[in-house]
């Protein structure tokens, strides 16, 4: 009996994890933890606790999806620095095959205004 190789299967990205690299994307290298919480809330309305966020960011930086990288340190911030983070070219690969997986399964179901 030959052994059977088996390609690990796809992880696919929640929701808050879908809306945090969106909102990295959207920022082209230039967000930080505040920055992106504000492109959230702007762009989709939601609000999002900064803890979630950071928890987000890290988990996200540990599957290669993003990375971050420090700024100098800043007199407003008491001499501490930014960290900044940006979208990996897996990170956009992520984003792809969610949307893909998104748009398969709303494929075939009525529009909210042609719902009774």
């Amino acid at each position: 009996m030959s052994a059977r190789k088996t390609t690990p299967p796809r992880e696919y990205l929640g929701e808050l994890e879908q809306v945090v690299l969106l909102a990295v994307a959207h920022l082209q290298g230039a967000g930080y933890g505040m920055t992106v919480r504000r492109e959230i809330e702007e762009r989709g309305g939601r609000r999002t606790s900064i803890g979630a966020l950071y928890a987000t960011l890290e988990r996200l930086e540990e599957k290669g999806l993003v990375r971050s990288r420090t700024g100098a340190p800043t007199a407003e911030r008491g001499g501490r620095a930014k960290r900044f983070f940006a979208v990996t070219a897996s990170g956009m690969r992520a984003l792809t095959r969610s949307r893909r997986l998104l748009d398969a399964m709303w494929d075939g179901i009525p529009s909210a205004r042609d719902a009774g």
